[in-house]
């Protein structure tokens, strides 16, 4: 960005708007975004401070008299200067205490909203810290009115201080025009050492000292660390009006260095936004959380920082499905040129590699899926992209293996039309013509999954011209004719029976690959979910920590009943953190993965896979393993898909199965004769129903 822009526009009467031109701006932004915001009254030189933050002379308006000149919330997003991979967003609020406002609730909006958007918040005074300075920063006192952690009253807890020092960015306070000697019962004292002095709590009950305590209460509380900058008058008071103007050189060398070690800090010390459960923002976040505050406040309600990361995870999870899908098309595209496979195997690789990266990138960018319902939607989604893939590299199996047959039936075509096969003995001729086809085909390579099925088709839309071959042969007795039908017959229902097996291991495979992607979700899943649970206790750690710091100061200062008061707290906070602990691990993980793999098993009855008569005619013998897959009975059990199903021979039907189970397997079976497997059976060839089989008359029969 150039310039600044407007982020959230505030009316003459008082309402506020988020201006879309700066959310465009923030959704192109992909980065993590550290975010510093600077409040305090107008005319007090907070601009030109975040000018210096932007590494510019001028950009957010300074101005030089006695109005504001800053309305609303101003956003300037630069790169950050020494972390290459994060952008700097700084925004510059309207100056509180205007006495042009109409609303005065509009600065507490205001107020609220640069805490609740920033990583770091700058206080910016004139002065010094004294309690008049304090009284200025009522806005403080006000931000439990203003903003609500859980989004339920019921249930919120009784200290909210305590959680919005979990989500609350760093507190730093730049005094301006400062005169005064960093001196403390005439010892030299650092900047901090200012402030920690001027946020002390005085002991007694009385409502001055209450009213004395509650800002500097507030600032300790809400805010997890304090930091101090004090800066001398930069020029004159003349030249203060040209400012944005004047060089460095002719700007007081104190103020100068002031400003550089402010700078320094910013850089190097402000962490990244983050939300609930240490999940760290992009641009593109922070836009959507802008949106979710601003709305609320526009509706009347109060922003919930826990709505807030329910509305943004929506919107984060639905775009990390759109990323992982994006991933796996890329990574697929590449492999096209692959394609077609030579074995369905080897498609399935491809298709392991391409869903594992998808899922890493969905695993990196969502957030907060606690019922895991994007993480199915985007095993759904990878289903669809993998069958249409599928598809794509059958139809170029198909492609491929048509053009080659074409090819090399160029002679056989020939001699049909000049009709070489039409003299006494042309029928054996033509065979083997055939036959040289089948072994030239068979020994091309890459041809795909699809090549015995297209091979087959192109075998079957010769039948006719076969037959007719067969029959004007006339050097060929009519029982050989017979048995040269009957010998073809059972050739093609000897390659239909290879097909049909060459299907059934193919979606043996698919379901192992099923298998597999449904193990590397649980797999991602639960450790994911161990990262965030591990990352949650040591949120909670270092809360406790910093309430048992702040204990042991009101201990120090004889704060009794304050120190008893931290004592629940800490107790309540470690009590909360034991149970979310446990609950994290055993029951949302426990949740998660169970909800994976139930719907594992929905997947496998949904539309895409292949379906295969793989059980026998009633009455008739069911084919041995390895043809029969059980796993697959899901879709055989129902007559539209399978119209040979007989619940006799049903695995899962077992007091049918039992009962039948021996003779399912006869001592007489042979796919040869049987119905399902072999279109040209006749009962008459069949020993197992004919008493008067004669193998001299059977073409399958061994010789």
């Amino acid at each position: 960005m150039e310039r600044p822009v407007c982020l959230i526009e505030n009316h003459e009467d008082g309402t506020i708007q988020v201006n879309q031109a700066a959310l465009e701006i923030l959704s192109a932004i992909t980065q993590k975004v550290v975010v510093v915001a600077i409040v305090g009254k107008y005319r007090t030189g907070k601009s030109y401070l975040m000018n210096k933050l932007a590494g510019q002379k001028n950009g957010f308006s300074l101005g030089a008299t006695v109005q504001s000149m800053t309305k609303g919330i101003w956003m300037w997003c630069v790169p950050h200067p020494v972390r290459p991979d994060h952008t700097l967003v700084l925004l510059d609020t309207e100056g509180l205490g205007d006495v042009e406002k109409v609303n005065s609730q509009n600065d507490s909006w205001i107020f609220a909203l640069a805490v609740l958007l920033s990583s770091t918040l700058v206080y910016n005074s004139m002065g010094t810290i004294d309690q008049q300075a304090m009284e200025q920063l009522h806005y403080v006192t006000e931000l439990t009115e203003k903003i609500k952690v859980k989004s339920s009253e019921q249930e919120e807890l009784q200290d909210d201080s305590s959680e919005f020092k979990r989500y609350f960015p760093s507190f730093i306070w730049c005094v301006r025009d400062f005169t005064l000697q960093l001196q403390l019962n005439g010892k030299e004292i650092t900047e901090d050492e200012y402030l920690r002095n001027a946020l002390k709590l005085k002991s007694g009950l009385n409502p001055q000292i209450i009213n004395y305590n509650l800002p500097r209460e507030c600032l300790r509380r809400y805010f997890h660390s304090h930091k101090c900058f004090v800066f001398d008058r930069p020029a004159s008071k003349d030249d203060l009006q040209n400012l944005d103007n004047m060089e460095c050189s002719q700007l007081n060398p104190i103020f100068v260095q002031q400003t550089r070690k402010f700078c320094s800090y910013i850089y190097e010390n402000s962490s990244a936004k983050t939300l609930s459960g240490g999940y760290t923002i992009t641009g593109r976040g922070l836009g959507d959380v802008t949106v979710s505050y601003v709305e609320s406040i526009r509706s009347g309600s109060i922003p919930s920082l826990e709505n807030a990361v329910v509305a943004l995870a929506k919107i984060e999870n639905s775009r990390a499905i759109e990323e992982a899908l994006s991933k796996y098309e890329e990574m697929m595209t590449q492999y096209g040129s692959k394609f077609p496979t030579e074995t369905q195997e080897e498609f399935l690789s491809l298709d392991k590699e391409c869903h594992s990266q998808a899922l890493k990138v969905f695993m990196k960018l969502s957030f907060k899926d606690d019922n895991q319902e994007f993480q199915l939607k985007l095993l759904e989604a990878l289903g669809h992209k993998k069958a249409t893939y599928l598809l794509r590299n059958e139809e170029a199996s198909e492609t491929k293996c048509r053009v080659l047959l074409q090819e090399l039936s160029v002679s056989l075509e020939e001699g049909i039309r000049e009709g070489k096969f039409s003299v006494p003995g042309g029928y054996k001729i033509f065979l083997e013509e055939k036959k040289s086809l089948e072994e030239n085909y068979m020994k091309v390579k890459g041809k795909g999954v699809k090549s015995l099925e297209v091979f087959q088709e192109f075998l079957k839309e010769n039948e006719t011209v076969e037959s007719t071959i067969l029959i004007a042969d006339k050097s060929l007795e009519e029982k050989e004719k017979k048995l040269a039908e009957q010998r073809s017959r059972v050739e093609v229902a000897a390659r239909d029976k290879e097909i049909l097996e060459k299907a059934n291991m193919e979606l043996q495979e698919n379901l192992e690959n099923k298998e597999q992607s449904y193990k590397m979700h649980v797999e991602m899943l639960e450790k994911k979910m161990s990262e965030e649970s591990e990352k949650m206790k040591k949120e909670n750690e270092w809360l406790i920590q910093e309430k048992l710091q702040e204990q042991k100061e009101m201990l120090e200062r004889g704060f009794k009943n304050k120190h008893e008061m931290l004592e629940e707290e800490i107790n309540g906070l470690r009590e909360r953190s034991s149970k979310a602990e446990t609950q994290t691990l055993l029951g949302d993980i426990f949740k998660g993965v169970t909800s994976i793999i139930d719907k594992a098993g929905d997947a496998l009855s949904k539309p895409g896979l292949p379906t295969i008569p793989l059980g026998p005619s009633p009455g008739s013998y069911m084919a041995p393993s390895p043809v029969h897959i059980p796993q697959v009975n899901v879709l055989c059990d129902d007559l539209r898909y399978d119209p040979y199903y007989d619940q006799r021979y049903d695995q899962f039907d077992v007091q049918c199965y039992e009962q039948y189970e021996v003779q399912s397997y006869g001592p007489c079976y042979d796919p040869c004769y049987d119905p399902c497997y072999n279109p040209c059976y006749d009962p008459c060839y069949d020993p197992c129903y004919d008493p008067c089989y004669d193998p001299c008359y059977d073409p399958c029969a061994p010789r």
